[in-house]
């Protein structure tokens, strides 16, 4: 069921990759937008609750989408990404700098890790966040706009998807098993 749960929570992106080769950017950035609503409303109907990074990031990308269209300019859609990943780097890397893990803070309710374990994902996610930010403003700065949409939707959802995975040891191996017996 998870697996399902995943390529449903992609559909944004599918939506935007058409949207673009069939309408353009701007078509793309809506379709992207409202799709994610669809996502989340099927999200709030099957589990009653949403979790606030999946709102977070329709409503940032709606932002950036109408600032597209109003100012008549793609490159808020752009930098969207770099954005949203430099923002999410900052947030990590920034909280271990004053000894917050912050992906306990966002994921504590879903794992049940060793603090050592949490600092471990956080630098490495926020290291992923700021590289994947860097390359962002490369790729859309020195392409054209079809070659950036091709590596948005196959390397950077792939890429983000085999980063996860390759944590996955980590995670298992880094289990509180001392709060489970308490």
């Amino acid at each position: 069921m998870k697996i399902f749960s995943f390529f449903f929570e992609i559909l944004p992106l599918v939506g935007f990759f058409i949207g673009f080769h069939y309408y353009g950017i701007y078509a793309a950035g809506v379709v992207s937008v409202v799709t994610g609503i669809f996502v989340l409303a099927i999200s709030w109907y099957r589990n009653k609750r949403l979790s606030l990074f999946p709102v977070y990031l329709i409503l940032l990308s709606a932002v950036f989408t109408f600032a597209a269209i109003f100012f008549d300019a793609s490159v808020f859609i752009k930098i969207q990404p770099t954005i949203t990943n430099g923002f999410f780097a900052l947030i990590l890397l920034g909280g271990l700098c004053f000894g917050r893990p912050m992906m306990q803070v966002f994921f504590c309710q879903q794992f049940n890790l060793t603090r050592d374990t949490w600092i471990k994902l956080t630098y490495r996610w926020g290291c992923f966040f700021l590289i994947l930010a860097i390359a962002n403003e490369i790729v859309w700065r020195n392409n054209p706009e079809s070659a950036w949409v091709s590596y948005k939707t196959f390397i950077v959802a792939p890429m983000s998807l085999l980063f996860m995975l390759c944590q996955l040891p980590l995670t298992l191996r880094g289990q509180d098993k001392t709060s489970k017996e308490k």
